[in-house]
C-alpha cells in the first residue's frame, strides 16, 4: 500500500475488527468500537494548548455538539480565543445537508493552512457531519489537518488532540454510537454554552427514516433514544443553574422513546411500544423554574394527537411548531419518501390549531426535488398558502452523495426554472408572515432578552413564546434572560417592534466570570 501524507499514524474505527494496516494508517476497532491500545491519550500529550476557536456549521445538533465540544476543550485547561489569530486551536465542526459544504470546509481549511503555519504548535481539528461523510478524504485533501473526527465521538476530543500532539494527525471514525457508553449523547459531556439562560437538550440520536433527499441518516447512524430519567434529571439540574428555557433536540423528536418501549418489551415488560415523547413534553415542563420548553425537529408522519394535547396542556410548552412539509404535492411526498400526504399534513396542522390558537408554524420546503414539475409546484404553493405558516425555510434542492435522489440525474430539474419557482414561492409564505406579524399590532406579548440589537444597542431585542423577534426600547438595558411584557407596534415580515411594558422577571443564570491564572 501506498503511504499516505500523513506524519504519524492514523485510526479509523468501525463496528468490527482490523480493516486494514499501512505504515501510515490504520483501521481497527473492537466489537463496541473502541479504541483498541491507546488508553488514555492524555498521558502522552505533553502540555495542552491554552486557546481554542470552534467554528460551527449547520443546524441545531452541530451548536449542540459544539458547545460539547468547547466545555471539553475547558475541562482540559483551554480558554476560548476571540478570533483565530490569539487560538492555538481550530475546530470546524462541519454540517454536509447542502452542496456547497465541501467547498466551504476545504475553502476554510486552505485558509488555516496559513494560519497554522505562521505559528508552531497550531493544531486544527475537523468534526462533524462532513467529516463522518468524507472519512479519510479530509486528510488526503488537506494533509495538515490534525484530528479528523466524526459524529460519534466527540467525547475524545481532548484524547485525540493529545495524541496528535504526540504522534501527528489521527482520523477517527465510529461507524455507530457504542450504546452503552454514557458520552453517548452530547448533553453528558460538559458545555461551554454561548448564552446562559437556555439550553439544548439532547434527548435522541440517529434516524430511522429514508428521506431520498437526506443525508443525516447515513451521518448520524440509527435512531437511540436517551433515557427518560437521564433527560428529565439534566433539565432539573439545568433549572437550579438557573436556566428557564430548554429546547429537546433530535432528528425526529416525537418518535422518541419507541426503541425504549420496544426494547423494554422484549426484556418481558408489558409496556406500550408507543413512542413516550408526549410524556416527555409533561415531565420537563413540569420541572420547577423552567419556564419554556421548546422542540425540534418532528416528523409529520409521526406526529400524533397526544403530543399535540401535550403541548396544549403544559404551560411551559411553547406556542411554536416547526413543521417541516417539503413538499405539497403527494406525487413528490411519495418520491422523496415522506410518509405523509398533503392532506394528512393539513388535517394534524389544523388540529394543533384547534387545540392551540395562537400557535406559531414554520416550515421547510424544497423547491426544484427530481422530477418536480410545474403541476406539482403549483400544489406545493397551494398547500403553503392554506397551512399559512408564520416563517418558511426554503431550500433549492442540493443533491448530496449517497442518497437515493442524488442518483435520481436524468430527474434533475432546470435551475433556471428552480430559481423562478424558489422566487414565487416565497412572495406566498412571505405574504402570510408578514400578515401573521402585523395581526399581533397592538398584543401585549411576553418576551425575554437575548441582548441588545446588533444593529441599535439602546434597543433590546428577544423572543416571544412564539419564538418571534421582537427588537423594542428599553429606558435602561436589561440583562439577557430576563423576561418582560412588550407592547407591539410595528411588524415587518421576519421581526416585530415595540416598546418595554414592564419586567416580569428577572433573569437567574449565573454569570460566567473568567479567571486568570497567575
Amino acid at each position: 500500500m501506498k503511504a499516505g501524507p500523513r506524519r504519524g499514524p492514523a485510526f479509523r474505527l468501525s463496528q468490527g475488527q482490523l480493516i486494514e494496516a499501512s505504515p501510515n494508517q490504520f483501521r481497527f476497532s473492537n466489537s463496541r468500537g473502541r479504541a483498541l491500545g491507546l488508553g488514555s491519550l492524555n498521558s502522552v500529550s505533553g502540555k495542552s494548548p491554552e486557546s481554542y476557536v470552534v467554528r460551527t456549521f449547520g443546524c441545531q445538533m452541530n451548536e449542540h455538539d459544539s458547545e460539547r465540544i468547547a466545555g471539553l476543550l475547558e475541562s482540559d485547561g483551554m480558554t476560548r480565543a476571540e478570533d483565530d489569530a490569539d487560538a492555538d486551536v481550530v475546530v470546524l465542526n462541519t454540517c454536509c445537508i447542502r452542496e456547497n459544504a465541501d467547498n466551504k470546509l476545504y475553502g476554510t481549511l486552505g485558509h488555516l493552512k496559513t494560519w497554522k503555519d505562521a505559528k508552531d504548535g497550531r493544531r486544527i481539528v475537523v468534526g462533524g457531519c462532513l467529516s463522518q461523510k468524507d472519512k479519510d478524504i479530509v486528510q488526503t485533501r488537506a494533509p495538515w489537518v490534525d484530528v479528523v473526527m466524526g459524529t460519534h465521538n466527540v467525547h475524545r476530543t481532548n484524547e485525540l488532540l493529545a495524541y496528535a500532539a504526540e504522534h501527528g494527525p489521527i482520523t477517527e471514525i465510529l461507524e455507530e454510537a457504542v450504546m452503552d457508553d454514557h458520552a453517548l449523547f452530547p448533553s453528558a459531556l460538559p458545555a461551554r454554552r454561548e448564552t446562559s439562560y437556555n439550553a439544548w437538550v439532547t434527548i435522541q440520536i440517529g434516524c430511522d427514516n429514508t428521506c431520498a433527499y437526506c443525508i443525516v441518516p447515513s451521518v448520524r447512524g440509527k435512531e437511540i433514544s436517551r433515557p427518560f430519567t437521564d433527560i428529565v434529571s439534566e433539565v432539573a439540574s439545568l433549572a437550579a443553574q438557573g436556566i428557564t428555557e430548554v429546547t429537546l433536540l433530535g432528528q425526529n423528536v416525537n418518535s422518541y422513546g419507541r426503541d425504549l418501549s420496544l426494547a423494554a418489551r422484549r426484556d418481558g415488560a408489558d409496556v406500550s411500544a408507543s413512542p413516550q415523547f408526549a410524556q416527555l413534553l409533561r415531565e420537563v415542563g413540569a420541572v420547577e423554574g423552567i419556564r419554556r420548553v421548546r422542540y425540534t425537529s418532528p416528523h409529520p408522519k409521526d406526529m400524533r394527537i397526544d403530543v399535540l394535547e401535550a403541548m396544549a396542556q403544559t404551560a411551559a410548552v411553547c406556542e411554536q411548531l416547526h413543521y417541516p412539509l417539503q413538499s405539497g404535492s403527494d406525487r413528490v411526498l411519495s418520491l422523496m419518501h415522506r410518509g405523509y400526504t398533503a392532506d394528512r399534513y393539513l388535517e394534524r396542522l389544523a388540529e394543533a390549531r384547534r387545540l392551540m390558537p395562537d400557535i406559531a408554524v414554520t416550515s421547510d420546503i424544497i423547491v426544484g426535488f427530481p422530477g418536480e414539475t410545474e403541476a406539482d409546484f403549483v400544489r406545493t404553493m397551494e398547500v403553503a398558502a392554506e397551512a399559512d405558516f408564520d416563517s418558511v425555510f426554503e431550500f433549492i434542492f442540493s443533491p448530496r452523495e449517497g442518497t437515493e435522489a442524488a442518483l435520481m440525474v436524468e430527474k434533475f430539474c432546470d435551475p433556471a426554472e428552480v430559481g423562478d419557482r424558489f422566487d414565487r414561492l416565497r412572495v406566498v409564505v412571505e405574504r402570510s408572515a408578514l400578515r401573521k406579524h402585523r395581526e399581533r399590532i397592538g398584543r401585549i406579548e411576553e418576551v425575554v432578552v437575548d441582548g441588545p440589537s446588533k444593529q441599535d444597542p439602546r434597543i433590546m431585542s428577544g423572543r416571544t413564546r412564539q419564538f418571534k423577534l421582537v427588537h423594542f426600547t428599553v429606558p435602561q438595558p436589561l440583562r439577557p434572560g430576563t423576561y418582560c411584557s412588550v407592547e407591539i407596534e410595528d411588524a415587518a415580515a421576519h421581526y416585530l417592534k415595540g416598546h418595554l411594558v414592564e419586567v416580569l422577571h428577572e433573569a437567574t443564570h449565573k454569570i460566567r466570570i473568567p479567571l486568570a491564572s497567575a
